[in-house]
């Protein structure tokens, strides 16, 4: 009779095995960025969290009406995000809620309503969905339903978003593409701590309804030096981390990292150059930038977290496909989580890993 193999084994092979043996641990190494000289020459290592609170300072310090409110936010948040503002800026500015996000999203709007500058904290991205009505309905139509009288450009959501290792279905999803489809809302999502702190100081500085969604399991993991003064990353631009003219590859937070480590393997296994874009602002997105990687590099791969059906891949798919089609050397392929509720156990198994990312590329380029 045949030995026992373990069920991990009869799906992926080693790569997996070693992912479940390291369950809870990080499934990609973090890469950090080079700030650009423009952002300040004094820097100051921060983690992804300590760059939240820089920008939350920044931002509190530098307009008198910025009012940062959400569950357990006045002793520092459940991640510590917002620690030490309460002292600094009294309890008339940086308080707890009840637990209800859309009491949350609601106040906000009123507070942006209002005149005032609104930071609102939804603790875990995955119950932001009691709050959507408010968002998708109130907050990005507010401006065109009163056409122009009212607005509440004001308001910046704050959510955590993503894998964390042992978060599970309540506690991993990236509901981002459900905001993507309502005109009105900007939805931002940084892949490190510069741009963390220099999207967040654009999103509560931004005329319109942001939705700033923080890769939690970056919060401590990601580290790098920050510049420490005041500055801003404009929203809708994207940025190539990676130069290559083979095939483009594009994601958005966590998933940057996992695509740069398969492009370095794609290039040390199958000499394939390829060209690595963090899309930064998923809504209004950059067209413009990925369509001139793709017009040069013939090939386009999208790399997201979240499940594949409906995911905002589809619409970048369908953009690219419409604009760049005589100069697709092969489909565009997506290699996404899959269309399930997020495992806890099989974690490894449902996320985009290297390896299956370094598929798609070897996939696409041998079409």
């Amino acid at each position: 009779m045949a030995a026992f193999r373990p069920f991990s084994s009869l799906l992926v092979g080693g790569n997996t095995r070693q992912l479940l043996a390291k369950r809870g641990a990080a499934h990609f190494n973090f890469q950090p960025s080079d700030a650009p000289k423009e952002y300040g020459d004094v820097r100051q290592k921060m983690n992804l969290c300590q760059a939240v609170n820089n920008a939350m300072d920044i931002a509190m310090d530098t307009d008198p009406s910025a009012v940062l409110f959400g569950e357990d936010v006045a002793f520092g948040g459940v991640f510590r995000c917002s620690i030490g503002l309460k002292d600094k800026y009294g309890a008339d500015r940086v308080f707890n809620t009840p637990l209800c996000e859309q009491g949350i999203a609601g106040f906000g709007i009123g507070l942006a309503v209002a005149g005032s500058t609104a930071i609102a904290e939804i603790q875990f991205g995955d119950y932001i969905f009691p709050a959507y009505d408010q968002l998708v309905n109130e907050a990005a139509k507010y401006r065109y339903r009163s056409g122009g009288l009212f607005e509440c450009g004001k308001l910046t959501v704050r959510a955590t978003w993503g894998a964390v290792g042992h978060g599970a279905l309540y506690h991993s999803q990236c509901p981002e593409a459900n905001f993507t489809h309502t005109p009105g809302v900007k939805v931002v999502i940084p892949r490190g701590p510069t741009q963390a702190k220099g999207l967040l100081l654009s999103c509560i500085r931004d005329d319109n309804p942001t939705i700033f969604f923080e890769p939690k399991i970056l919060y401590r993991l990601a580290a790098e030096e920050v510049p420490v003064g005041d500055f801003m990353i404009p929203l809708s631009k994207a940025e190539t981390v990676r130069k290559g003219k083979d095939v483009t590859i594009v994601s958005w937070g966590t998933q940057v990292h996992v695509c740069l480590e398969a492009a370095q393997l794609a290039q040390e296994k199958l000499g394939v150059s390829a060209e690595v874009i963090d899309l930064q602002t998923i809504q209004p997105w950059d067209e413009d930038h990925v369509v001139e990687s793709v017009k040069r590099t013939g090939r386009l791969i999208v790399s997201h977290e979240a499940p594949k059906t409906s995911g905002f891949g589809a619409e970048i798919a369908a953009t690219i496909q419409d604009r760049c089609f005589l100069h697709l050397e092969s489909p565009v392929n997506r290699s996404c989580g899959w269309d399930t509720p997020f495992p806890h156990v099989y974690e490894p198994f449902y996320l985009p890993t290297v390896w299956r990312v370094f598929d798609s590329i070897k996939k696409t380029v041998k079409y």
